[in-house]
C-alpha cells in the first residue's frame, strides 16, 4: 500500500529546502536515509548558497543539480564544480568533511544520503565525480540513472548497497516502470505534481512504495514533471542519525561530535575552502559543558 508523507521546510546555508526523508515513522527507503529538495529562493536577488566545512560519518552524499552550479570541496583535497547532468558522490566511511558553495544565484536539485552498511561504514573516505550519466527513453519519459541499474542501463557510480536512484523527466500522461519486488521505493516530485499508482503527490511530499511491488505507474499532468525515483533492498539495520552523522549507537554519534569539536584532523582532515567552518550543535543527550 502506497503511503504519502509531507516534507518539512527549512534552510541550509541560505538555501531553501524541503526535507522529505527521514519522515514520520520511516527512516530509510532501501539505504536512502536523507533527501532534501534544494529549491530556488523566493527573493529576486538571493545570496548564493554557502555551506561551510562540516563532517560526516557512515554515509555517502549523492548530489544532483537540475539547475545552477556549485563547487564541492572536501578532506581529500577535492575541488570539483558540479553542473546539471553531473553526479557528485562522496563516501564518508569513518570520517570526512566537506563544503559546498554555489556559483549561481539559484539552485534546483536534490541532496541525498545513502546509509553505509556495516562492512563499509568504518572504512576509508572517497569521492566520485561522474560527468555524464546513462540516459534511457521510454514512452512519456526520459530518465537519468544516477546510481544502480534501471530500465536496462547502469550507472558507472560505485555504491555500497543494492540501490537505485533515477531522475525522471516525465511528459504528460502515465508511464509504467518495471520495479524490483525485492526493493522498496519512494517517489519524490521536484517540479510539478504526479500521480503514483493513482495517488496524487505534490512537490514537497514523498510517496512510499512498499517492497513486493513489481511495477510503478507515474503520471504527470499537462506541463509534465521532474521527479526522483529512489529505492533499494531494505537496509536490515536500524540506524541512528543526528546532525550530519549516520551511526548505529548514540556512543558513536557522541564520539564523532567530540572529534569534530576538538578538531581531530586524523578523522576529519581540513577542507580547501574559505567558508567558515560549521560548529556542531551539542547533542541533546549530553549534559551542558
Amino acid at each position: 500500500m502506497i503511503e504519502l508523507r509531507e516534507g518539512r521546510h527549512g534552510s541550509v546555508g541560505g538555501l531553501d529546502i524541503v526535507r522529505v526523508l527521514p519522515t514520520k515513522g520511516r527512516r530509510t527507503v532501501g539505504p536512502w536515509c536523507f533527501v532534501d529538495l534544494m529549491l530556488p529562493p523566493d527573493a529576486t536577488d538571493p545570496d548564493p548558497m554557502e555551506v561551510g566545512p562540516h563532517p560526516h560519518i557512515g554515509l555517502s552524499t549523492v548530489t544532483w543539480i537540475m539547475e545552477g552550479e556549485a563547487i564541492h570541496s572536501d578532506s581529500l583535497g577535492t575541488i570539483q564544480p558540479i553542473r546539471p547532468g553531473q553526479l557528485n558522490l562522496m563516501t564518508a566511511g569513518h570520517g570526512i568533511a566537506h563544503a559546498e558553495l554555489a556559483t549561481s544565484r539559484t539552485i534546483l536539485g536534490v541532496q541525498m544520503w545513502l546509509a553505509q552498511p556495516e562492512d563499509t561504514r568504518h572504512g576509508g573516505r572517497a569521492f566520485q565525480h561522474v560527468p555524464e550519466l546513462p540516459v534511457f527513453e521510454q514512452p512519456g519519459c526520459t530518465g537519468s540513472v544516477l546510481v544502480g541499474q534501471f530500465a536496462g542501463v547502469t550507472s558507472p557510480a560505485s555504491v555500497d548497497s543494492a540501490t537505485v536512484g533515477v531522475d525522471l523527466d516525465l511528459r504528460k500522461g502515465a508511464t509504467q516502470f518495471v520495479a524490483d519486488p525485492g526493493f522498496e521505493y519512494c517517489v519524490v516530485p521536484v517540479t510539478g505534481p504526479v500521480l503514483v499508482s493513482g495517488h496524487r503527490v505534490d512537490p514537497g511530499w514523498v510517496a512510499l512504495v512498499p517492497e513486493g511491488t513489481s511495477d510503478i505507474s507515474i503520471e504527470a499532468g499537462n506541463v509534465g514533471s521532474r521527479c526522483m525515483l529512489l529505492g533499494g533492498s531494505p537496509l536490515g539495520e536500524r540506524i541512528q542519525m543526528w546532525w550530519n552523522f549516520v551511526a548505529r549507537t548514540r556512543d558513536e554519534l557522541t564520539e564523532a561530535f567530540r572529534d569534530w569539536e576538538r578538531g581531530n584532523d586524523d578523522r576529519f582532515p581540513g577542507v580547501p575552502s574559505t567558508i567558515p567552518r560549521i560548529d556542531a550543535p551539542r547533542p541533546p543527550w549530553l549534559a551542558p559543558g
